[in-house]
């Protein structure tokens, strides 16, 4: 299979249906973004953390994946449009519980940064709630359809991935860097 197939030389795409649209759509553009932050969260993985926290990423690559080809899919009746679904928001909110447990409390707020994979987690929940902001304006435009559970998938991965750079950099034995205020 070629890598160039010369369709989107003419500033379009397709989605899912053959339907083609141009590339800055709105559907594009959240789509793309959950792209880029996928890619974020592989060069945090590419940075060393330890197995188990790899192959909590590596699954929210995977899910990612998945979340994308739901926006690709603008069909409510698609075979991906509803692949997110509210257990992997449950599946989230216990993996956050469960890496809370090992931080203490939250008591001022942090700056991004610390070591070198959670800087880049950082950066992931920056491209999350980027995301998620685009697809909230998807949502709005009329006739588009984003089901609800992706969502809430994104909102609550952007926590996650603020729980996941402290733990990072707990235990990497980096302190969080305190905001210190002007």
């Amino acid at each position: 299979m070629r890598i160039y197939t010369r369709t989107g030389d003419d500033g379009t795409t397709g989605f899912l249906g053959n339907r083609r649209v141009p590339k800055d759509d709105h559907r594009i553009d959240a789509y793309g973004t959950i792209d880029e932050l996928n890619s974020v969260l592989g060069v945090a993985r590419a940075q060393g953390m330890d197995r188990q926290l790899d192959e909590l990423v590596a699954r929210l690559q995977n899910e990612l994946f998945a979340l994308g080809s739901a926006l690709a899919d603008p069909l409510p009746q698609g075979p991906y449009h509803n692949v997110i679904i509210e257990a992997h928001v449950t599946a989230l909110e216990q993996t956050i519980d469960g890496l809370e447990a090992e931080l203490s409390p939250l008591k001022q707020f942090i700056l991004p940064g610390g070591a070198l994979p959670a800087g880049q987690v950082h950066l992931a929940r920056t491209v999350c709630r980027r995301a998620e902001r685009l697809v909230v304006k998807l949502s709005r435009v009329p006739g588009e359809h984003v089901p609800s559970a992706v969502l809430v998938y994104l909102n609550r991965l952007s926590d996650l991935l603020f729980v996941l750079a402290r733990v990072l950099n707990h235990r990497a034995g980096v302190a969080d860097t305190i905001w210190k205020g002007l």
